[in-house]
């Protein structure tokens, strides 16, 4: 009895796994994620807030519910804003969509980066975006990083 029991177990642990894995489609295609924008707000506060603004495409034939995102953004070296959201829109199939997220810049960070600016203006000022975005428990996790460089001339 005890044999057979751990025999059920075994068929069904090895069915749940099977299960599974046959609803990740095989086809999936990673989305692609494009800085469009970061605004800075009216200042209502000491620390600057910003409006940064995706666009995300869906190149599959399903439609991408996006769990959540963390990102970060370095100027000069310097992590200057750090954030997560969790309300975001789905994606349509082989649609795309703005999402817009809401940050506050840490204000020691940025009082460095800005004080570094005005001990040399001229020069460019280098720039990251990272993001990882959560697509679902059965995706894996999409890492998007942008760098560049921004001439304040």
């Amino acid at each position: 009895m005890l044999k057979s029991s751990r025999l059920l177990i075994v068929h069904l642990l090895a069915w749940f796994i099977a299960s599974g894995c046959a609803t990740m489609p095989s086809d999936f295609k990673e989305p692609g994620v494009s800085l469009v924008s970061v605004k800075p707000r009216i200042l209502n506060g000491v620390a600057p807030e910003f409006d940064i603004l995706l666009r995300v495409t869906n190149p599959n034939r399903s439609e991408l519910d996006i769990a959540g995102l963390s990102y970060n953004i370095y100027l000069v070296g310097k992590k200057v804003i750090e954030g997560v959201a969790n309300d975001l829109p789905a994606i349509a199939a082989y649609g795309e969509a703005e999402v817009k997220l809401s940050a506050t810049a840490d204000l020691f960070s940025s009082l460095q980066v800005l004080t570094g600016l005005l001990a040399d203006p001229t020069s460019p000022v280098e720039f990251e975006f990272n993001a990882e975005i959560d697509v679902g428990t059965f995706y894996p996790m999409i890492n998007v990083n942008r760098v560049g460089v921004i001439s304040l001339q």
